[in-house]
Parts: C-alpha cells; structure tokens; sequence
C-alpha cells in the first residue's frame, strides 16, 4: 500500500501554510511602516497648525497687547467648533477669555519653561488633545491645543483597512501558496507512487506521460536512467542464474542415472545419489526463487485462493511430522480467509517454514500456525520455540546461502527463506520477523481479497 499521499498533502498543508505565513510578515511589515508613516504626517500638521496658531497669537499680544489678545481669543472662542481649545489667564489665574473656564486637570499648568515647541499630548474624556502652553511675557498663561480625535478616527479607519487587508492576503496567500504546493507535491507525489512501485517489486514501472523541460523532468529522466539500469542488471543476474541451474542439473541427471549402473559398491552409490539430489533440490530451489522474482510485482496467473483451506491443509499433513518429533503443536485458523494468489507457491511458503520448525525445533518445543484477518490483510505467523536465528544472522536472514554455523551439519542449503521472500514479494505480501523471547516467529501480511456483495 502507497503510503506517499498522506505524506504528499501534509508536505502540502505546511508548504501552504508556509507561504501564507511568509506573505502575512512582509505584509504586516509593509503595513506597519505604512502605518507609522502616516500618524507621523497626520501628527506633524497638527503640530504645525498648533505652532501656527500660537505663534499667531502671542505675535498679536506683543503688538497690542493683552486686550487685543482677549479680543481675538474671545472671537475665536465664539466660532470654535469643538475641535480646538484656547485659554487665556491672568496672573492670579483668573480666566480671562478662552473655550473653557479652568485649566486642564491632566496638563501641568503653564509656567516660565513652556515654549512654543514644548507640545504635549493629554486626555480629557474620550478625546485626546495636542497641547501647547507658555507664559506671555507679564506673566499671563496661554494654552492652544487642538482635538486629535480626526487622527485617532483616521488611523482607527486605518487601521481596521489594514486588519482587513491582512486577512485578505493571509486567504489569497494561502491559496497561492495551496496552489504552488499542489502543483509542486503533485510532481513529486508522481515520483514517490514510482517509487512505491519499484518497493513493490515492479522494476518495469514508469512514470506515464511526457516530461517537462525543467528541474523534475530531469529527475525523472535520470530516475527512469537508473531503473532501466537495474532492471538490466536484475534480468542478467536471473538469466545467469537460470544457466547455471539448467546447465547444472542436467549433467547431475545425468550422472544420477549412470551410477545407478555401478555394481558391488551400493553404500558408495546411495551416498552420491543422496549429495546429487541434494544439488539437484538447491538448483530447483534456486529456479523457483528466480521465477517468483522474476513475477514480482505482476498480477499474472494470480487467482482467488481460500488461504484458510491451504493453510488447513499443509497443516494436516506436517502436524503428525512434528508430534512424531515430539513437537508440541497448536493451530488458529480463521476459516475462509480469501486472497489473489498462486496456490501451489502459498503452499510451498507454509511446507517451507514448518519443515524448518520441525527440522531444527527439538522435543518438547511448540510450534503454532496462525492465520487471521488484520484489518486490510491477512496474518499468517509461524512461530516455534526452538533455537531460532541468530541475532547477527537477522538482517541477511532472507539472503540466499544463509545459515548458521551451527546449523551447518544439517542437511540444507539456506535457501528457504530466500524462496519463502521471493514468493510473498511476488503476492505483494510483507514479510517482518517479530521479536520473541525464544526460538523463531514470522510474519507474513497477505493482501486480503475483498468479496463484493
């Protein structure tokens, strides 16, 4: 089972997200400069209307005097729209003209020190104020300010059109980048389900369709490259293999049959008719691993098979084997367990791995056969409590050839493993070794066949 798709769209989500992210902090950036520019142009007219405005007045007092300067505050005072604020005082602090009757709470009162660029802001209610105080000389207190509320207003306005925006772009950003991630994923998700392929077993499998003249055409074209090299090494490694199975075992035949012929030496002839059939069982074995390689991955000659019934009857005929050894023996079989296979080769895995329990498990030890649904597959597990396989044998346990020092007196040639391998490959099995406290377990994962109502 593919498993590239749901690494393809989590890839995809935080390359999505990425970007998106990505677009919100430039954007976030540009909007905040923005932002200071314009409280910083709308502050500075204010501040220069204010400047303006008392510079104005304490020019009128110096020509006219304070009276002159009463007058015009007064008259301003009588127009004033709300939006600014002018006071007057007399040395006692006695209001003499202005918008309002007393000095404001929260701003320090005007004293010698105030001048024309000592602006200050304060709050009176909801409304911010920029402020200017200065003593006029005589000792008379002045304050002009003006109502910040139209720039508070416009960067609120702002400030919501920039929210808005920002999430506008955190949307569009994130299906642009959904976009350009897609697009992205799905080329490499193309390699991966080749890839997931070749796992499987299928080395002629190809990517479909014409190859883009960019980066991930050129992948593929230096991927398909080194398929096809691999494909060829594999088909010259089984063609070789197929010689020198063929060519061996038809001399050994041949010289199996002529020692037949040889007289007054029967315990010699036995012997070598005994070694002869022993090479000649490791050359078929041999034929039949390059065969079920050679099949790998292909749905060729692959029927509906009751795993249950072969697996009931290979069972049947080892299980008397394994009591006449002294084997303690136990079987689950979940019955009509259904997948698409080749029944002799299933048949053949299951004599192989029992005649090995048998083979090597002394008496006393159990040997148990399990085969039962798991989820989207089917268990089959062969587990016996005898010597099992050495730990640094584990990672070549399916290699052909191989076989414990300890083991090299009994009769075999370490290929059951390898053919038990080729076969489970050649049905789209897994094949694990789970770990045990003592002896030897396998596991084999059999794709199951779905019946349709």
């Amino acid at each position: 089972m593919s498993t590239s798709k749901p690494f393809a769209a989590k890839a995809t989500l935080r390359l999505a997200a990425t970007m998106a992210l990505a677009v919100a902090l430039l954007s976030l950036a540009a909007m905040a400069l923005q932002y200071r520019l314009v409280e910083s142009r709308l502050m500075q007219a204010q501040q220069t209307l204010l400047t303006a405005d008392l510079n104005g007045l304490a020019a009128l007092y110096d020509q006219r005097r304070i009276i002159a300067l009463r007058q015009a505050i007064d008259t301003r005072a009588t127009a004033a729209t709300g939006d600014e604020m002018l006071l007057l005082m007399d040395r006692g602090g006695t209001t003499l003209a202005g918008t309002r009757k007393d000095w404001p709470a929260t701003l320090a009162p005007a004293g010698e020190t105030f001048t024309s660029e000592n602006l200050t802001t304060f709050t009176e209610g909801a409304t911010r104020w920029l402020a200017v105080a200065r003593t006029l000389p005589g000792g008379f207190p002045l304050l002009v300010a003006r109502s910040l509320q139209a720039v508070d207003d416009t960067l609120a306005a702002l400030r919501r059109g920039m929210l808005a925006l920002l999430g506008a772009l955190l949307v569009a950003g994130a299906l642009v980048g959904w976009l350009a991630a897609r697009s992205v994923m799905t080329r490499i998700n193309r390699i991966n389900t080749l890839a997931d392929k070749v796992a499987e077993g299928q080395l002629d499998a190809r990517l479909p369709g014409p190859r883009t003249p960019d980066e991930f055409g050129l992948l593929e074209t230096h991927v398909h490259a080194m398929l096809d090299r691999i494909e060829n090494l594999n088909r010259a490694t089984h063609r070789l293999s197929d010689t020198i199975a063929h060519e061996l075992r038809t001399p050994l035949n041949r010289m199996l049959q002529k020692l037949s012929k040889i007289e007054g030496q029967p315990d010699l002839a036995a012997d070598l008719k005994a070694e002869m059939r022993q090479a000649i069982r490791m050359f078929d074995s041999l034929l039949d691993i390059s065969r079920a390689e050679a099949d790998q991955g292909s749905g060729g000659g692959l029927v509906p098979v009751d795993l249950s019934a072969v697996a009931a009857e290979v069972w049947d005929l080892y299980d008397p084997l394994a009591e006449d050894k002294g084997l303690r023996t136990q079987a689950h079989i979940t019955p009509n367990l259904q997948i698409l296979g080749d029944r002799n080769l299933i048949a053949q895995v299951l004599s192989n791995l029992l005649d090995n329990a048998i083979k090597y498990c002394a008496s006393g030890d159990h040997l148990t056969l399990q085969i039962t649904p798991d989820q989207d597959r089917i268990l089959m597990r062969v587990a016996d409590t005898g010597p099992g396989l050495p730990d640094t044998l584990k990672p070549e346990a399916f290699d052909r050839f191989t076989r414990a020092e300890r083991d090299r007196a009994t009769p075999g040639h370490g290929l059951g493993l390898a053919l038990v391998r080729a076969i489970a490959a050649r049905h789209g099995a897994r094949l694990t070794l789970p770990p045990t406290e003592k002896g030897f377990s396998l596991e084999i994962r059999w794709p199951r066949l779905q019946q349709s109502d």
